[in-house]
């Protein structure tokens, strides 16, 4: 199983202190803690797009070449590229640079966005919602396999046997599609044979796993071979040395921002109880001491035989030294073993 980190660079007032970190150093924080993943043998480090002011990435693909200089292995993935506000051309010529600078290590994690501030600022109508996604990822597939593009749509305007360069290393380029539980999204990725992210960021797991039957068998049914086609599971996790410690740390900024959110989007705000719920063996926060956090991805395995896993450190302003120490123990304490019995378990499958 591949393992790695996602982050959305969150730059909210610390709940404890009140301090904002200033965007620069957010960023430069951030580099820092893609090269320790590296360092430590992780697989992927995927950073997301937002137009916020809680967030200081907009532009993922600029931020992973900054990484692509200090890192030597790990793969760089946006998470997400919200493809439907942006432009086809323009992301996968982003991406292919990323490609070239990186020697062959970037990928793309296509999705439609939880959040809509990208579509007024770029000029799309919110009621061309799901259209927009699937016209746009039409066309970056297009693009992905052919060097010269004619092309027609009803968002953007037609492409004429265009060529579209840089070329990639990689051919073809990874493109990931990611979800949050829409069944029509995950049905759009089996079809088309595109690997399959799946966020996780509350209930129980098990609720998750008829999307990926509904994956696997949509890329059957289109006459794809589902065990050549690759799931990644992306959840809120941490680790600390013991588990108080870790739910101790990571429950303020969380409850924050996940209340927040909630006051957006009408939920309730997020409780001490309503967290412990979370981090129990079923729930979907993987926030513990290594053992429990081994043992949350293990079970999660058990339901999905999923082929990546993406841990999300930061939700919500954390301190740069706890985050860095997470890190460090979920590459030195919680991957070497999750390996190891995960190629245990397919030997003896």
């Amino acid at each position: 199983m591949e393992l790695g980190i996602y982050t959305f660079a969150e730059r909210t007032p610390n709940p404890k202190t009140g301090h904002l970190i200033s965007a620069a150093q957010r960023l430069r924080d951030l580099i820092e803690e893609i090269e320790l993943a590296d360092q430590l043998g992780l697989e992927v480090f995927g950073v997301g797009e937002h137009h916020r002011p809680d967030y200081v990435v907009s532009a993922p693909a600029v931020v992973l070449a900054a990484a692509a200089e200090r890192t030597k292995n790990i793969r760089l993935t946006s998470a997400v590229t919200v493809l439907s506000s942006d432009d086809p051309v323009r992301v996968f010529q982003s991406f292919a640079t990323l490609d070239l600078l990186s020697g062959g290590r970037a990928e793309i994690m296509a999705g439609r966005g939880s959040f809509i501030e990208s579509f007024p600022l770029f000029g799309h109508d919110l009621k061309d919602y799901d259209t927009l996604f699937a016209e746009k990822l039409d066309l970056l597939l297009k693009i992905r396999d052919q060097e010269r593009v004619t092309w027609s749509g009803e968002h953007r305007p037609q492409l004429q046997d265009q060529p579209v360069y840089p070329r990639p290393v990689q051919n073809p380029l990874p493109i990931w599609i990611a979800v949050g539980g829409t069944p029509q999204s995950v049905v759009r990725a089996g079809v088309l044979g595109l690997p399959l992210a799946i966020a996780i960021i509350g209930g129980e797991p098990e609720r998750f796993a008829p999307l990926v039957s509904l994956y696997r068998e949509a890329a059957r049914r289109a006459g794809r071979d589902p065990s050549r086609l690759k799931v990644g599971i992306n959840t809120h996790a941490y680790v600390a040395p013991t588990s108080q410690q870790a739910a101790d740390e990571f429950f303020p900024p969380y409850a924050d921002v996940m209340s927040k959110l909630g006051r957006e989007r009408g939920w309730g705000p997020t409780t001490r109880e309503h967290f412990e719920a979370m981090r129990s063996p079923r729930g979907a926060l993987a926030v513990g001491s290594a053992q429990e956090v081994i043992d949350k991805i293990l079970f999660q395995h058990e339901i999905f035989g999923h082929d990546r896993y993406l841990a999300q450190f930061s939700v919500g302003t954390m301190p740069h030294g706890q985050i860095m120490r997470s890190i460090e123990l979920f590459g030195t304490k919680v991957a070497p073993i999750i390996r190891k019995e995960v190629q245990g378990r397919r030997k003896a499958e």
